[in-house]
């Protein structure tokens, strides 16, 4: 199909829209109570090998530990899927806390998972943990600078319209054998 002039550079612009380098990981994960009880009965070491000081202070004074020490276990594995890698990336289970900021959950992240979120422009990490007697679930949004500044810059609606308006233009633009036609 010919194309006119407008039409070809609407449609060699829309090719060359690139979208910005945005970063935004999610990562999830669940952790069974009464297999995080039974191996804090089985190794009393553990909790002090994979929580920080505060986190076992927290977790010890609640009514079932085990429940909140799943819930920060949960919390620091979605945060290694979120950023992208892994604990064989060279992050270890201390590098990643849960700490409270006025009773609200927060992670704090300190060698190789601070230094893979600087290198990826990870600046904000929301967290969400949930438990039953049952199971522990935590949810970790990262998010990048870049993906920051975007959506303060950009109404994704008035963006989107404006984009399906510049392929409506493509189509609705008669060619110039179809205006050649009219015109006959």
């Amino acid at each position: 199909m010919a194309r006119s002039k407008y039409a070809q550079q609407a449609y060699e612009a829309a090719l060359a829209i690139q979208e910005p380098n945005t970063r935004v990981g999610v990562g999830v994960d669940m952790v069974d109570v009464e297999r995080m009880r039974r191996i804090i009965e089985r190794t009393p070491s553990f909790c002090e090998k994979v929580f920080s000081a505060d986190e076992v202070s927290y977790c010890s004074d609640k009514g079932d530990p085990a429940m909140h020490f799943a819930a920060r276990f949960a919390a620091k594995e979605a945060v290694v899927k979120a950023l992208g890698c892994g604990f064989a990336d060279g992050v270890g289970v201390r590098d990643i806390e849960v700490v409270l900021d006025k009773g609200r959950p927060r992670i704090a992240l300190v060698g190789r998972a601070a230094e893979i979120a600087e290198s990826t422009e990870i600046t904000d990490i929301e967290v969400s943990l949930s438990h039953t007697a049952a199971e522990a679930v935590a949810f970790v949004v990262a998010i990048s600078r870049t993906a920051q500044e975007q959506a303060q810059k950009v109404d994704p609606v008035r963006e989107l319209a404006q984009r399906f308006k510049e392929a409506k233009a493509m189509f609705d633009e008669p060619t110039q054998v179809e205006a050649s036609a009219e015109d006959a």
